[in-house]
């Protein structure tokens, strides 16, 4: 018997007619094949993307001083981020003049509450006089001792970045996990990200410091003109930095009123955009370089209405005797009631002082039997029991101008 059985070959089909496939058919056909194939390639190369900017992120991460690791509790519980905007000229190209120093120019603690509900941006000034605790360099050197009064954005010199964090958690008894630090450029490419920011000027800002000039009137800001825009301090208020904190809030308001009205927040395409430009310039604590982290904190400011994401400064004061004259202090009696509710995660409710640097809109006319808000006036929260009405500061939605 043989081992295989000889194959008998198949008769043709005497009656069967193939079906032509018709052009429609034949075009349907490749062009989902086609878009298959595109979309799988997206997936692929968005894929590659996202993981190459995650190594970005923790190739550039910051070491945090006693950092503890990030757990769920901690991502649903509140949130306490620090924002540097640090003033080094190193790399940033020509036009910021010839400064060696490294200093801490901008400093913004972020706290979003537990519940979602509120969000609060406190603005320290960068000649704030505070006392330092030892902190061991978050950039290679030796760190420092602890002394009984520095200069709040000298912090970033002697130690680092972290060493700044420290000495806020110190100041303001908050434990914050995670910071972000920002150089000019940066400015530049995430202003330009995001498609530019519309500011309102009052008066005329003529300042040949920052090369700003702008006459009243209404602006969109990106790139350069934006970065500018937050460092001028000459061209607005008395022109002190404590001027220029209420005129930076002019800008920060508008770029949180055109980021919820955007959508940013859910577009995962401009949400790239934002990390890919944050990824060339920003440096991350790395316990923010996860993206998941990233996700799981913008997320969380997703649902909180533009009156309850409130910006305000730490309440201080000039007038110090040499060598201190030129600095401020915090007015302990305010700042110590601010700093305690964001301790006891509670919402801030403010009053009307916008500060010197900027003013209120004027608001459009609404019918009197209308029962919303007056335009410029804080919304309190219901858990709210307290206007801090001698704070300096602004929300959301409140639309200022610089001044």
């Amino acid at each position: 018997m043989p081992l295989f059985k000889k194959r008998q070959p198949r008769a043709l089909a005497r009656h069967g007619r193939l079906k032509v496939q018709s052009r429609a058919s034949a075009f349907g056909g490749i062009l989902f094949k086609g878009l298959a194939l595109a979309v799988g390639a997206s997936l692929a190369l968005a894929g590659v993307a996202v993981f190459e900017l995650s190594n970005t992120f923790k190739a550039r991460g910051l070491e945090l001083p006693n950092a503890q690791p990030i757990t769920a509790k901690d991502l649903n519980g509140p949130i306490n981020i620090l924002l540097v905007g640090s003033d080094t000229r190193k790399g940033q190209g020509k036009g910021y003049g010839t400064e060696s120093s490294v200093l801490a120019d901008v400093m913004i603690l972020l706290h979003v509450s537990e519940d979602r509900k509120s969000a609060t941006a406190v603005s320290f000034p960068r000649d704030l006089m505070v006392p330092w605790p030892a902190c061991p360099s978050t950039t290679g050197g030796p760190g420092y001792l602890p002394q009984s009064l520095g200069q709040l954005n000298a912090t970033i010199a002697n130690g680092g970045p972290g060493c700044t964090l420290l000495t806020i958690e110190q100041l303001t008894g908050l434990k914050i996990p995670y910071l972000a630090m920002i150089e000019f450029n940066g400015v530049i490419e995430m202003s330009n990200a995001i498609g530019g920011v519309d500011v309102c000027v009052a008066q005329e800002i003529n300042d040949p410091y920052t090369q700003t000039y702008l006459k009243p009137g209404e602006y969109t800001l990106q790139g350069k003109a934006a970065l500018q825009f937050l460092r001028t301090r000459h061209g607005v208020g008395d022109g002190s930095d404590l001027s220029r904190i209420s005129n930076q809030q002019v800008f920060l308001t508008s770029l949180v009123r055109k980021v919820k009205s955007a959508g940013v927040l859910t577009n995962p395409v401009q949400l790239y955009s934002l990390a890919n430009a944050a990824a060339r310039n920003m440096q991350l604590s790395e316990s923010l370089t996860d993206l998941g982290t990233m996700v799981s904190i913008a997320s969380s400011l997703q649902n909180v209405d533009l009156e309850n994401i409130v910006f305000l400064q730490v309440p201080a004061r000039g007038g110090l005797p040499a060598p201190y004259s030129g600095r401020v202090m915090p007015v302990y009696e305010q700042a110590n009631i601010l700093f305690q509710k964001l301790v006891n995660d509670e919402p801030i409710v403010l009053g009307s002082n916008t500060g010197q640097g900027a003013v209120v809109a004027t608001p459009t006319p609404t019918p009197t039997s209308s029962s919303k808000p007056t335009p410029g006036a804080a919304s309190p929260s219901p858990s709210a029991t307290e206007s801090l009405d001698w704070a300096t500061g602004t929300n959301a939605a409140t639309k200022t101008c610089s001044n």
